[in-house]
């Protein structure tokens, strides 16, 4: 019997380290122990060495789990990213600024029509686009209203 292959799972999460834990590979870990793919949309080291990372992490299920309890194991702080991007479509200028700091691809030009598109399921939520864009077409929404 033919077994069917695990459906990849894809989530931003938002990471915290302690100072202990801010200079070690932990993140590297995840792929090299867990078989994980990761992309790292924003991160940070504060002056007291605490660092804070966003992140895209895609794996199956089972790795996924195995793999966030490794970090949380070694005093990392793990949550689900709570937002996503909205864009209001009667706004856009089709400028294209948004498309150059996407690091999903999820805004890009249509090369047919010329004009900014915006692929909300392909969007990592990481907010580049809400910092640049000229006429605040593009904006954070936080689970249950707007931040």
């Amino acid at each position: 019997m033919e077994t069917q292959p695990e459906k990849i799972q894809k989530k931003v999460i938002y990471l915290t380290f302690p100072p202990e834990a801010s200079g070690k590979p932990l993140v590297c870990d995840l792929a090299l122990n867990y078989q994980l793919r990761f992309s790292i949309l924003k991160a940070q080291i504060t002056p007291r060495h605490e660092g804070q990372m966003t992140m895209e992490i895609s794996g199956g299920q089972e790795a996924l789990d195995r793999g966030l309890a490794y970090l949380k194991d070694h005093g990392v702080g793990v949550v689900p990213a709570a937002q996503r991007i909205s864009r209001d479509e009667t706004a856009c200028i089709h400028c294209g600024v948004c498309t150059a700091l996407c690091p999903t691809r999820a805004l890009h030009i249509d090369p047919a029509t010329q004009l900014v598109r915006f692929e909300a399921e392909e969007c990592s939520a990481c907010g580049m686009c809400t910092k640049v864009c000229p006429v605040r077409a593009m904006e954070i929404l936080i689970e249950n209203g707007a931040m």
